[in-house]
């Protein structure tokens, strides 16, 4: 399940604040009209898009979009309860057999879940539904990669357009060193596209490349105990092995929270017995 992931607009917030303080904070007068230099940010978004569209195609570009989405996105992973879903899936096909299973599908959301279970139901054997899995797991990191390649391009392109900007701004006012009044604008020029080369690579491109990357990286972990949820469940591993193999995967903190929550449990149910 995917919900608003609030750390990146608000970390692009604030590194905005931080700049725009930054400026004010060092010149006394507040000028903050002579960071907005037209010229430098055609200079800086017009070379960064024409640079886009040689690299890549048509059909590349128009994800982009898509892409920058998904760094704004979090997905919910509770690891506990998927854990205590195979718990469940396995103890079922132990007691009533693998086509039982058809049954508890219509309660998983998770299409990898439910393709996994089904291989599990047909027969399958358990190297080639390793193999079949882990293949959608190969095109995915694939697709991920090329959607997030754009925004790594985007990161080292914007500096270098940044570069090109300065050049040229040196260029026009070693021209006209004759002319004291160039001197200024054609500086600004040149310093400014550099710097929103580089507030375009460091706040905005660079990050989001990382974190869709992270986004990547924890959705590979997921389906990999998936893949190991799906084989325990197909080999008839006993449920209570399966679960402690896959609590392998959990994190210290999220051990000793479901062994609290396992405890809790314990405690309800055994006062509701002595009440009864």
């Amino acid at each position: 399940m995917n919900k608003r992931d609030l750390f990146t607009p608000i970390g692009i917030t604030v590194g905005f604040f931080m700049i725009i303080f930054g400026i004010v904070s060092a010149d006394g007068s507040g000028g903050f009209v002579a960071f907005l230099q037209l010229s430098s940010i055609f200079i800086v978004l017009g070379g960064l898009a024409a640079a886009l569209l040689v690299n890549f195609n048509i059909q590349q570009i128009k994800v982009t979009g898509n892409v920058l989405k998904e760094s704004f996105k979090r997905n919910e992973q509770n690891l506990p309860e998927l854990i205590a879903l195979f718990e469940r899936l396995s103890d079922r096909a132990r007691r009533e057999g693998l086509l039982a299973l058809e049954n508890e599908l219509e309660e998983v959301e998770d299409p990898y879940i439910k393709k996994g279970i089904l291989l599990a139901i047909d027969g399958i054997e358990p190297e080639v539904i390793n193999d079949i899995m882990n293949a959608e797991v190969d095109a995915m990191e694939e697709r991920h990669y090329r959607g997030r390649l754009i925004i790594e391009k985007a990161a080292e392109y914007a500096p270098a357009w940044g570069m090109v900007g300065t050049l040229i701004g040196l260029i026009l006012m070693l021209q006209n060193l004759d002319d004291p009044s160039t001197l200024g604008p054609s500086m600004a020029v040149a310093l400014l596209t550099t710097f929103y080369g580089s507030v375009l690579a460091n706040l905005f491109f660079t990050p989001m490349a990382g974190k869709l990357e992270t986004k990547t990286n924890e959705e590979v972990f997921m389906k990999q105990i998936i893949i190991e949820g799906v084989i325990g469940v197909q080999s008839g591993q006993n449920p209570r092995i399966l679960k402690e193999k896959l609590s392998a995967f959990l994190s210290e903190k999220e051990k000793q929270r479901k062994v609290e929550e396992e405890e809790e449990a314990e405690n309800v149910t055994e006062e509701s017995f002595n009440e009864a």
